[in-house]
């Protein structure tokens, strides 16, 4: 049987990055390792989940939860560092 583990080890994400992606579309973490991989192959795609990820930082702010605001700022950060493309006015590959 296919698990979580495995699911979240085809994508081009980390376990992170997924679980940011299913906290910002309120979806299961098997359903956003799906989405979240769709997502990076389109077109400015790493600049959507780029986005959703700042956005979920800015709504940790907003709650003043500053621990899970730090936890995602490490989370963006090593997204920026593994996909250099989904910074923004990067210019597509």
């Amino acid at each position: 049987m296919i698990t979580l583990d495995d699911i979240e080890d085809m994508t081009c994400l980390s376990r992170e990055e997924i679980a940011a992606v299913a906290e910002h579309e309120h979806l299961p973490e098997v359903s956003a390792s799906a989405l979240a991989e769709y997502t990076m192959h389109l077109p400015k795609g790493p600049q959507a989940v780029q986005q959703m990820i700042c956005e979920d930082l800015r709504d940790a702010l907003h709650r003043d939860d500053l621990d899970h605001a730090r936890a995602l700022y490490v989370v963006l950060h090593g997204f920026l560092e593994a996909h250099p493309e989904a910074v923004r006015g990067s210019a597509p590959k």
